[in-house]
């Protein structure tokens, strides 16, 4: 008993500086990052993030603590029907059984949720990306937070790998809602206790939330990725496509090993219609990593990829967490602009939109590592330091 707590205590203190350190140096390559290559559910290339032994171990003691004890445990996952196979993947990295749940529609559109097991007592975490289509996946969350609300649940957290409304954060226009905060209030007033989001548009849609909000970012996964490509750092220049994600690009470039920035500057004339305008910093003859929270109709980061080559650029990489992939975001993405496209299984990607450049890595570990520390009351910032 006394291991198991100093172990716990440890994944508390867990450092991601110390991970990334591991992985530059070559005494420690055995216990280092790596990327291992993976079948998922849909039999599509899938990468997914190892962390150090560090981590491994504590995990590891938790899932055999957990299996000796699954039937009688307070934690409980259940998957709603936006993307289970990522449900299954987070519940196998925590050594847990998903949740029995009966979710269905009726014959006028209407949710039909039921769970199949008792959840009195318990801490349940409700997987569900309110991912396209964003309005029946959305209801069918805010049904789940009710079922396990008036079954008695102890706390209820909503996982939202994908928060669809987070654009509609702010009046751009007079007369205009502000999606974001409605749908917060939605998920609150169901009976969430907790959010667990990962790569929100902005910051500033945690505020709308007036419960706790566990920010992830799947940043880790992608620059473990990257960092198996092997590309010297002196040829590397992270890209933000627009003004807006500056931010987001300079803590990227920060993390990988401080590479340069370059900022496309885009005037936006209407609703997934974009203009580049100009270059801002140098990418001839660099390897041009773009980096965004999500590709829609592709419409920016095409045309910003197109102005890179322009500028001499070697190649162009493109890389987010969430892949909406709304038409005609396939076309422009497998045109020839870039090297690779690397996105995250936040958002399940359909049999019709794989394209040979395209990369899928798994949030699966991250994910289900936050839901650990967040049941354990652990530190989920320390994953990101």
């Amino acid at each position: 008993m006394e291991s198991l707590i100093m172990q716990k205590a440890s994944s508390c203190l867990f450092s991601h500086k110390q991970h990334f350190a591991l992985a530059r140096n070559s005494n420690h390559a055995q216990n280092g990052v790596r990327c291992d290559l993976a079948e998922p559910v849909n039999g599509k290339p899938c990468v997914q993030i190892s962390y150090d032994r560090v981590l491994q171990n504590i995990s590891q003691s938790k899932r055999l603590d957990v299996a000796v004890n699954k039937n009688n445990t307070k934690l409980k996952i259940f998957s709603g029907s936006a993307n289970p196979a990522l449900s299954e993947e987070i519940a196998g990295y925590m050594g847990l059984d998903l949740g029995k749940i009966n979710i269905k529609r009726f014959a006028d559109g209407e949710t039909y949720v039921q769970l199949q097991e008792s959840v009195r007592g318990c801490n349940v975490y409700l997987v569900q990306p309110t991912c396209p289509p964003a309005n029946e996946n959305l209801m069918e969350l805010l049904v789940m937070i009710d079922a396990c609300r008036r079954a008695s649940a102890k706390n209820i957290t909503a996982v939202i790998p994908y928060f669809g409304y987070a654009r509609a954060d702010r009046k751009a226009q007079g007369r205009e809602s502000i999606a974001a905060k409605l749908a917060a209030n939605l998920i609150t007033e169901a009976g969430a206790d907790r959010v667990l989001s990962c790569d929100l548009h902005s910051g500033q849609s945690m505020g709308y939330f007036d419960i706790p909000v566990d920010h992830v970012h799947g940043q880790p996964v992608i620059l473990d990725y990257l960092a198996s490509k092997k590309i010297p750092c002196g040829d590397l220049v992270v890209v933000s496509p627009d003004v807006g994600g500056v931010a987001r690009a300079r803590a990227f470039a920060k993390k990988l090993s401080d590479a340069p920035l370059a900022i496309v500057d885009k005037r936006r004339h209407g609703h997934n219609v974009a203009e580049v305008m100009n270059l801002i910093g140098d990418v001839k003859g660099k390897v041009a990593v773009m980096v965004d929270d999500m590709i829609d109709t592709a419409g920016t980061i095409s045309e910003g990829a197109a102005l890179l080559h322009k500028e001499g650029a070697r190649q162009v990489y493109a890389c987010c967490t969430h892949a909406v992939f709304s038409p005609p975001a396939v076309e422009r993405l497998s045109s020839g602009l870039f090297q690779e496209v690397i996105v995250t299984d936040s958002i399940p990607v359909l049999q019709n939109n794989y394209f040979p450049q395209l990369t899928v890595l798994s949030v699966a570990n991250l994910l289900g590592e936050t839901i650990w520390r967040v049941h354990d009351d652990c530190s989920v910032s320390s994953i990101f330091q």
